[in-house]
């Protein structure tokens, strides 16, 4: 099986013990995540709950007058399908790859009957949504008090951790779609990175030169986010600078 398919691809699952992992695995299907894809739409019943190992999930909020903003992410340090797990199965945000790659799905049923058992896959499981509910948010108060230049660097660094490889491909009109901003805000932020030495970017490449600038660029929310995944999950893999590649 190709590493992108293995469960212990992805952080979470990798923290399952062996026996709770064994009696889930025949029922993990490959899924392939191409650019775009809509993994569930508000207010629909999510079906399946999904594990990525390689592509980026955004969880969106979107206005009556079509704007929209991202208020979380799930890569491999996660899931996708919280309310399909917890008993709410629907939710009024959309799941969207905002990064194109593969995970693991599971029957949302399945799990269920596996978390209502209890033991360490609910435990693992309420932890992780005690942490992406702050990730929410902070993304909240983020998009409210930041600059886009801070949040454009949060959402590089949250990427940069959670997406193996050197490449991030996407359009500065998602980039903005997500941040909730013009797409001349992205432009000009990326150009005070540039101008700051953290980043540089030519033909839809964006090169991460210094990662310490990045975060010390970032506001404060990176680092409260990451913390609380460390505190609840464990410590979870931290990447040193690499490229994200930015499709202009």
């Amino acid at each position: 099986m190709p590493l992108r398919y293995k469960p212990k691809s992805n952080c979470l699952l990798s923290k399952l013990p062996a026996g709770v992992l064994e009696r889930i695995q025949p029922h993990l299907e490959p899924a392939d995540l191409p650019l775009g894809t809509v993994i569930y739409e508000s207010g629909e019943r999510q079906k399946h709950v999904y594990f990525p190992t390689t592509a980026m999930i955004s969880l969106l909020y979107e206005t009556q007058t079509g704007e929209s903003s991202e208020i979380g992410i799930s890569g491999n340090h996660g899931l996708v399908g919280l309310a399909g797990i917890l008993g709410g199965e629907k939710t009024v945000g959309r799941a969207m790859v905002q990064s194109a790659g593969f995970g693991l799905r599971i029957s949302s049923e399945k799990l269920r009957t596996e978390f209502a058992a209890g033991g360490p896959l609910q435990d693992l499981m309420l932890r992780y949504a005690q942490a992406f509910m702050t990730q929410i948010a902070q993304s909240a108060v983020c998009n409210r008090l930041h600059s886009v230049s801070q949040r454009l660097c949060r959402w590089l660094l949250m990427n940069h951790d959670q997406i193996p490889g050197d490449k991030l491909v996407m359009t500065h009109d998602m980039i903005a779609h997500m941040l909730g901003v013009r797409r001349e805000g992205v432009t000009i932020a990326a150009g005070q990175l540039q101008d700051l030495g953290a980043i540089s970017y030519s033909r839809g490449t964006v090169n991460i030169l210094d990662r310490k600038k990045l975060e010390n660029a970032a506001c404060e929310c990176y680092a409260v986010v990451e913390s609380e995944f460390d505190r609840l999950l464990g410590p979870m893999p931290k990447k040193s600078a690499r490229r994200v590649s930015i499709t202009k």
